[in-house]
């Protein structure tokens, strides 16, 4: 045992950076030969990637950021029919990544998915830019702002919406391509890189949110005070730019080969299982049918080691005699469908932050046209703009959290990230929490001076109170952000199978989406009921006679109840192990000292192909299931 962890530890040394050895986790360039680990990946290949997230964010959130600013001012909808259509189309934008994870990890792989994607984004972006800029494609600026304005044409409306949602399908194909290509620089087998990994997602989210800053601030401030055509025209031409930074650092990046239809093997499980439902699976894991090793060598695929829950899906691995894949699947497949399925509590449980963030960009920013805005007798914040506090307090949290607390914690806790990544994403909701009841009194607190004025017929009024009065949830909601969101991102993609993790993002992606529509139905459920028998509603597009502290404190309720069920699945949650250990396992499910047999790798070296041949190893598994992330 001593002899074969000492072998393990000088592999792991002799891997980390000699020229011309080649990554360990099966990464391969666009041709699918192996990578070389000193001319690929790592940080040198994520810093093309972090350009592109940087551009490509300030370029969506100087759109998405005062889309309700547009709705309302020149296409003339109301409060809440805008904020709803704001949300129907974020919603809509953070599902279709699952269309693009599916792509990539069963058709076209991450990067070809990822530019394909890449040229309808732009499309959509330039469609919104002459949507904006075109005054037969817009209705008439309103003449009096006590007047009623001209409504936009069904044309006109038709033609905003269509390059919204090819905007929204766009990104399906990129969003949960590009993190997930970023933390795939990174190999497991490697400790360094391992480690650089575990910092990866801090910096990842702090880059996405450097360019949502931008968005919001210069460009809004461009949108407000020069016009939407310049406004949305900037962002296309960055978005443009950030595909060619993209493309300009192919050369350096790693690639994970495609593994086939991750839903049709989790269905051929599943349906297995509930064919031989009447059959007991076998307690001994060595009696589970797998396939020989050598079988996910040659596919640059690594095995999963049988565990102990979910046994009913046992059943589809249990030998009854038959050959088909829909009667009998291997020991991994059915551990690949486990791991997904583990992944669904918590998943749920981030549809409320989701709803929550979604008022950001919507009811946060229609607070802020009605307060106080001046800085100094020249300047005016534009009222999308209040939404940048947001992201700089979470663009502080993140450097505080991956510079300062994850040292501290790290010397309490032993665990490298400092704290497990679901304590992380349980300090979030918690604040969450705190969020909406600030929320909720600053509200009140804004309609106290609203009576005392007088202002509350008046819809236009602007209270005499300081915008920076909304600093506080605005700053918590970053705070928030920098648990909650790097750790969902981070969550998905870590404890997604490793032929799955596309798909994994997508899930992360696809909380956001349905956030947004949980958001509009919410909208809508407490229009209805409020408005029930000659009853004010709680929100009005008059936001002066409205009681929107009430649904901010009905949010802080379900934020409480989705709390206390996060932390009751998350308290059951099992964490898989890591690549580098799971792959060691023997076809029977044994945990123990394996031997890997040789086997050649041709490796393209200065226009000469050589044979780099991977040696017998014994490697020692690492026995405990639920080791602490």
């Amino acid at each position: 045992m001593a002899e074969s962890e000492k072998e393990y530890e000088c592999q792991e040394k002799c891997n980390m950076e000699p020229q011309g050895l080649i990554a360990m986790d099966n990464s391969v360039d666009l041709k699918g030969r192996p990578t070389l680990r000193s001319k690929t990946g790592r940080w040198k290949a994520c810093y093309f990637l972090i350009g592109y997230e940087i551009l490509e964010r300030m370029s969506f959130y100087g759109i998405a950021s005062n889309l309700v600013i547009y709705l309302t001012t020149k296409l003339h909808e109301g409060t809440v029919n805008s904020s709803k259509n704001v949300n129907n189309w974020s919603g809509a934008l953070w599902l279709t990544p699952v269309i693009g994870a599916y792509i990539a990890d069963t058709h076209w792989g991450r990067y070809w998915t990822f530019t394909v994607f890449s040229c309808i984004y732009i499309l959509g972006m330039v469609l919104l830019t002459l949507a904006v800029s075109l005054p037969s494609l817009r209705p008439p600026e309103c003449k009096s702002e006590y007047k009623l304005c001209e409504k936009a044409s069904k044309f006109q409306v038709g033609v905003f919406y269509s390059a919204l949602y090819i905007l929204a399908v766009g990104t399906g194909g990129t969003k949960p391509n590009i993190s997930t290509m970023g933390a795939d620089q990174f190999d497991d087998f490697d400790i360094k890189e391992k480690h650089q990994k575990f910092s990866f997602f801090n910096w990842w989210m702090f880059s996405a949110f450097t360019g949502t800053l931008i968005g919001q601030t210069f460009l809004i401030y461009i949108q407000e005070h020069v016009g939407f055509s310049l406004g949305y025209g900037i962002p296309t031409v960055g978005l443009i730019i950030s595909v060619v930074i993209f493309l300009i650092g192919t050369p350096f990046y790693r690639h994970k080969a495609q593994k086939g239809n991750p839903f049709g093997r989790m269905a051929q499980v599943i349906v297995a299982a509930a064919r031989k439902w009447r059959i007991s699976a076998p307690s001994d894991p060595i009696q589970l049918h797998e396939l020989d090793y050598k079988e996910y060598v040659a596919k640059r695929r690594f095995p999963i080691h049988h565990t102990r829950i979910l046994r009913f899906l046992d059943k589809a691995a249990t030998n009854d005699g038959s050959t088909s894949a829909w009667k009998l699947c291997p020991v991994t497949q059915v551990e690949e469908t486990k791991l997904m399925i583990k992944l669904l509590p918590i998943w749920i449980a981030m549809l409320m932050p989701s709803a929550m963030t979604a008022q950001v960009n919507t009811l946060f920013v229609k607070q802020g046209t009605r307060l106080n805005r001046h800085l100094g007798s020249h300047f005016e914040i534009p009222p999308g703009c209040v939404t940048a506090f947001v992201t700089m307090s979470m663009l502080v949290f993140t450097v505080i959290y991956d510079r300062v607390l994850v040292g501290i914690l790290r010397r309490f806790t032993g665990n490298p990230r400092g704290i497990t990544i679901l304590q992380r994403m349980g300090i979030g909701l918690a604040i969450h929490v705190l969020v909406m009841g600030v929320a909720s009194i600053t509200e009140i607190q804004r309609i106290r001076v609203v009576k005392v004025h007088r202002l509350q017929g008046n819809q236009k009024a602007v209270t005499p109170l300081t915008i920076f009065i909304l600093l506080p949830q605005f700053l918590l909601m970053g705070i928030a952000d920098s648990f909650v969101e790097v750790g969902k991102l981070e969550f998905f993609y870590d404890q997604a199978p490793e032929s799955m993790q596309s798909i994994g993002t997508a899930l992360f992606a696809s909380t956001l989406g349905i956030g947004n529509f949980i958001s509009s139905f919410l909208l809508t459920v407490m229009t209805n009921i409020t408005g029930r028998k000659g009853h004010t509603e709680w929100i009005l597009d008059n936001l002066n006679a409205s009681r929107l502290y009430y649904y901010y404190a009905l949010l802080a309720v379900l934020n409480v109840l989705n709390l206390i069920f996060f932390l009751a699945v998350s308290r059951s949650y099992v964490y898989k192990r890591e690549t580098s250990e799971a792959f060691v396992g023997h076809s029977n499910g044994h945990v123990g000292t394996v031997t890997v047999e040789s086997f050649a790798l041709p490796v393209v070296i200065k226009d000469h192909t050589y044979e780099k041949e991977q040696q017998s190893t014994e490697i020692t598994m690492v026995k405990s299931q639920g080791k602490s992330r």
